[in-house]
């Protein structure tokens, strides 16, 4: 299992080869079977396999050409609706209308999320992650008819991988890993953790084919800006408020 958890690619391209609707139910299984706040499995996962839902979807995902050419795409819903029915039906008081609720069941679905990833990847299916699932909720709310206290929190693609692209860096555990207490950085450690990843020829032609000085640039002015940032938080805030979670 750590060799396919290091082996890890994001496949962005499939082949027509359907996935068997036995493995595809296999995977799920499996997926719902990851830790969860209270055992509640307060999430939801949306499984479209039609082309017709795919083209409603892609324009969220801003057409990223693997919405519409993955035989299944999964969007995972944070997903209150479900529990609060069940509390209500049960005359016990729901309080799941709120921030806190919120963040539990979109943790406990990013869960869900990688444990159906690894699996799929330990039986030699390919995923991509979609950051574009937040950015516009309300679009892919729309499209997959998600009532209230459910909202999309990330979207996968899966399918048989059409080529196998190289794996992509990642910083050195000393980077990311802090033993006992959070220790910060120095500019010096800066300098040093992100050595490789600003000298490679990758990121170097990256930063000129995006006209910039220096990498962190590209991310701070082109990929992840302030103003985009603003945007589309402003955005997924009105979207916890319209499915009632910041009542």
């Amino acid at each position: 299992m750590l060799y396919i958890l290091n082996q890890h690619r994001t496949i962005r391209k499939y082949t027509d080869q359907n996935i068997a609707p036995e493995l595809l139910t296999e995977l799920l299984e499996t997926a719902c079977k990851t830790s969860n706040t209270g055992n509640m499995q307060a999430y939801s996962i949306v499984v479209t396999t039609d082309a017709e839902i795919k083209t409603q979807l892609s324009p969220a995902h801003f057409n990223q050409p693997m919405i519409t050419q993955a035989p299944v795409v999964l969007t995972f819903c944070a997903d209150f609706n479900r529990f609060t029915k069940w509390c209500q039906l049960r005359n016990a008081d729901p309080g799941y209308d709120n921030f806190q609720s919120f963040m539990a069941t979109a943790i406990d679905t990013l869960l869900a999320a990688q444990t159906f990833c690894i699996a799929a990847e330990s039986v030699g299916l390919g995923i991509c992650y979609l950051g574009t699932t937040t950015y516009n909720a309300r679009e892919i709310i729309d499209a997959l008819k998600l009532p209230e206290l459910v909202v999309p929190v990330t979207t996968i693609t899966v399918g048989y991988p059409d080529g196998i692209p190289d794996q992509t860096d990642r910083l050195p555990l000393n980077a990311v890993v802090h033993y006992e207490t959070y220790t910060d950085y120095t500019s010096d450690e800066i300098d040093k953790l992100y050595f490789t990843k600003e000298n490679s020829e990758f990121y170097k032609q990256f930063i000129l084919e995006n006209k910039k000085e220096t990498l962190a640039q590209v991310f701070t002015d082109i990929r992840y800006s302030r103003k985009n940032n603003e945007f589309f938080s402003e955005k997924f805030l009105k979207v916890l408020k319209e499915q009632g979670f910041l009542k």
